[in-house]
């Protein structure tokens, strides 16, 4: 099933490589003297806390707070286990990231665990692990059997950071499922393995699986959230501009759950930018208020093209990497809406 979700997903990611690429990548170098650490089996040590993204015991990116929004209450009753997407996407000379590369490791922090992770820091306590990812050109591999391997390392590592983290840090606390890309395809398995139909379902509070397909059938007892205040449930969302379709998503036909991210429903009635409460894109401490609405259409969300300064520049129809930010404060708000419903029941 992993190497259908892939196959879904390909050309959605792809367009966004460039961007990736061209997002002043090499920013990153300066970062790279604070992972020094080393495996001496090419494996990941939980117990070690330089093998965590994000982790409540230390300072991390996925502490950040907007400016705007820093004096909030916080809130950090729920834990949520953060899957990050690919940032393996550069000098690609295996198949698995190292889980020691240095500047992977900066990358991933000062990109999608800084911007992304930290949406959940208001209420959340957050635990990101570092996984040998899947470069980001497996998804493009012909060889379905060494598709499937590096995905199978990618997963082997999630599921034995989540499992540390059950023995050693949940004591029953709730727990909150979170992804984009590459991690919502590793924690739809992770949800499959660990929380549907066994006793952990009963500690999620929600699972945001974004940037990535909920296929119809690949869930037999988890469904998706109706509401804002829906507990134990799957929120998941692919952010594109009106009327475009990527070729290879022609062919799902509507094969996928979908949630609009600013009434959190699944249906496909029209939400206008008014709706939107704020956006953090490349400024991490400037909120866009109202930059775009949303809409579901044959399982996708559709946007008008988003309005902050100079976005005139942004000429692609893919909004793949913006699936969280361009509804942060949304996000922001709705998980603290669903920790509070799921404190009531």
């Amino acid at each position: 099933m992993m190497d259908v979700l892939c196959s879904m997903n390909r050309l959605l990611i792809a367009s966004t490589f460039l961007l990736l690429l061209s997002s002043c990548s090499d920013k990153y170098n300066a970062f790279k003297n604070n992972y020094h650490f080393k495996s001496q089996t090419g494996q990941a040590d939980y117990s070690d806390l330089q093998y965590w993204a994000a982790h409540p015991q230390k300072w991390d990116p996925s502490d950040s707070i907007p400016s705007p929004l820093r004096n909030e209450p916080k809130d950090s009753s729920v834990d949520v286990f953060f899957i990050h997407p690919t940032t393996y996407t550069h000098r690609m000379t295996t198949d698995n990231a190292a889980i020691d590369d240095d500047y992977i490791n900066a990358k991933t922090d000062y990109s999608t665990i800084l911007y992304q992770a930290s949406v959940f820091n208001g209420q959340c306590r957050v635990f990101a692990p570092r996984y040998r990812q899947a470069a980001f050109n497996m998804f493009f591999e012909t060889d379905e059997a060494k598709r499937k391997q590096a995905l199978g390392i990618a997963y082997a590592d999630v599921a034995a950071a989540f499992n540390y983290y059950l023995q050693h840090w949940n004591n029953g606390r709730p727990i909150i499922i979170a992804g984009h890309s590459q991690g919502s395809l590793l924690a739809e398995q992770l949800l499959k393995d660990f929380f549907e139909d066994k006793p952990l379902s009963k500690q999620l509070v929600v699972a945001y699986v974004t940037g990535w397909s909920v296929p119809k059938e690949y869930f037999t007892s988890l469904r998706m959230c109706n509401d804002s205040l829906q507990t134990g449930c799957i929120c998941s969302w692919r952010t594109l501009r009106n009327g475009y379709v990527p070729g290879i998503l022609k062919n799902e036909n509507g094969n996928s759950y979908v949630t609009n991210p600013l009434t959190w429903t699944t249906d496909t009635f029209y939400a206008p930018k008014e709706l939107n409460k704020g956006s953090v894109l490349t400024k991490f401490n400037k909120v866009y208020k109202q930059t775009t609405d949303a809409h579901i259409s044959n399982g996708l969300l559709y946007v008008k093209r988003p309005k902050f300064p100079w976005s005139f520049l942004y000429t692609t129809k893919n909004y793949h990497i913006g699936d969280i930010n361009l509804f942060y404060l949304n996000v922001r708000e709705n998980v603290g809406q669903r920790i509070r419903s799921f404190k009531k029941k």
